[in-house]
């Protein structure tokens, strides 16, 4: 479905967030549009939700499920979903995407950035070998697909995904030979301050029986501080050590990483929105208020885009959104969402703070692979470090470290963070990649397709 030229909102990313904005623009009359990169609105928290069979919506658990109704009511809202769009641009009143192999700039007079989050980078020694997936690419492929690893699996890291993705293999009947928990024990002790406010909101409920049914059928071994994947054209073990032990090797067939999730900042952060260092979440966040406005008229922002907050409180903001977008920002309703998405935040830092990932599993050393896509290491990186270089948009002339077809996604936080340990400053003071527009791969035959009025080619012509 090819894009209409204007719409009165526009909305970037079709999950939690992007859907109840849109649904909430378009009940109240307002043409909309959401791009989507995915075929079927849902996310990444909800991905294919309307399409996959009732029986893997049953084993994937009730908050996947739930997202059914959200998809249906977005569905039957009017909004239009553009599915497999990339959107390389957004700006105030415009957004230029991709459909369909040509690309197009559409106007609208608010728009709405959901684009949610990605995985944090977890470069260990061999995470590229063939065999070693991301827990979110894993999870990803159970449910758009129904696929799961054949063979000895075993998950590594922190944070709730890997305790989800592990309850969701067993419910398929997929055996979990173990779990490497890569949470530090001080993490505890930082956390325990802010647990009254965490068992005062919604989370306990939701992951405590989750927790206890994981650990009474999977091996969990805590502690774990160092981390390798061995083998040749695949992953065929991995070596493990707990706190300052000796190393422990085990076979494995497929290794699952996951060491949390990270806001999805570039679109924002190439509009111009001002970025800021969470220390807690270890991550950058866009400057936003609690309604979704920016300093930019007309250009709003909505869900874990803003900071990682889950899935019911993402859909919050975007209604949020939504209402300051339609000047109903006063009133009940307004007031109850807020309340609504305060009790979702009251137990984020403890979660936070709790699944920080260590400085070990973030600031790789040696000849670890920091940057993928150009092959850079983590030696290179302290070599650069050493000669003075200022921050991560200096580096690239030196090693062309974030100039992949990734743009810096996967290796963004980690030089961010490499350049302060070996600097000794602040990854605030080091700084990040600068955003620049197109900030996904544009194809020049795209862009020679991109459709063109009347007075555009009079205007080339002369």
């Amino acid at each position: 479905m090819s894009p209409e030229r204007r719409y009165d909102a526009l909305v970037v990313g079709a999950g939690p967030a992007g859907l109840a904005a849109a649904t909430t623009l378009a009940r109240a009359g307002r043409s909309v549009a959401v791009f989507d990169e995915q075929p079927t609105p849902g996310g990444q928290v909800h991905r294919a939700v309307a399409a996959v069979p009732e029986s893997r919506r049953a084993l994937l658990g009730p908050d996947y499920a739930r997202g059914r109704e959200a998809v249906e009511a977005f569905l039957a809202s009017g909004a239009h979903h553009i599915g497999q769009a990339s959107v390389w641009s957004a700006a105030p009143g415009r957004v230029g995407v991709t459909v369909g192999g040509v690309a197009h700039l559409v106007e609208g007079d608010a728009v709405v950035l959901a684009t949610g989050a990605y995985e944090r980078p977890f470069p260990i020694p061999g995470w590229t070998l063939p065999g070693v997936l991301s827990g979110g690419g894993a999870q990803t492929l159970l449910k758009a697909s129904g696929l799961v690893p054949e063979g000895r699996t075993v998950i590594a890291g922190s944070g709730p995904l890997v305790w989800l993705l592990a309850w969701q293999y067993l419910r398929c009947g997929l055996t979990v030979d173990a779990i490497l928990d890569s949470t530090p024990a001080g993490n505890r002790w930082r956390a325990a301050p802010h647990l009254a406010g965490f068992l005062a909101s919604p989370y306990p409920v939701k992951g405590l029986e989750l927790l206890r049914a994981v650990r009474r059928s999977v091996r969990v071994v805590r502690g774990v501080s160092a981390l390798e994947a061995v083998g040749e054209d695949r992953v065929s073990a991995l070596r493990y050590r707990v706190g300052a032990g000796a190393w422990v090797e085990m076979g494995v067939d497929t290794l699952l990483l996951h060491q949390g999730v990270v806001p999805a900042i570039e679109l924002a952060a190439s509009a111009g929105i001002r970025q800021r260092w969470d220390r807690d979440q270890l991550c950058w966040h866009p400057e936003v208020d609690a309604m979704g406005r920016t300093p930019l008229a007309g250009l709003y922002l909505a869900g874990d885009g803003t900071g990682i907050a889950g899935a019911e409180a993402a859909a919050l903001s975007g209604e949020l959104a939504a209402h300051a977008i339609l000047g109903t920002s006063e009133g009940g309703r307004v007031s109850g969402l807020l309340a609504q998405r305060a009790r979702w935040l009251r137990g984020r830092r403890f979660l936070d703070l709790l699944y920080q990932p260590a400085p070990a599993f973030r600031v790789p050393a040696g000849e670890t692979l920091a940057c993928r896509c150009e092959e850079v290491t983590a030696r290179a990186l302290g070599e650069a470090a050493a000669l003075g270089v200022p921050g991560p948009n200096q580096l690239k002339a030196f090693l062309r470290c974030g100039m992949g077809p990734c743009q810096g996604r996967l290796c963004g936080l980690t030089v961010t963070e490499a350049l302060a340990h070996h600097s000794g400053r602040t990854p605030a003071q080091v700084g990040r990649y600068r955003a620049r527009v197109p900030v996904k791969p544009l194809p020049l035959a795209a862009l020679a397709a991109m459709p063109a009025t009347d007075d555009e080619r009079r205007a080339v012509e002369r």
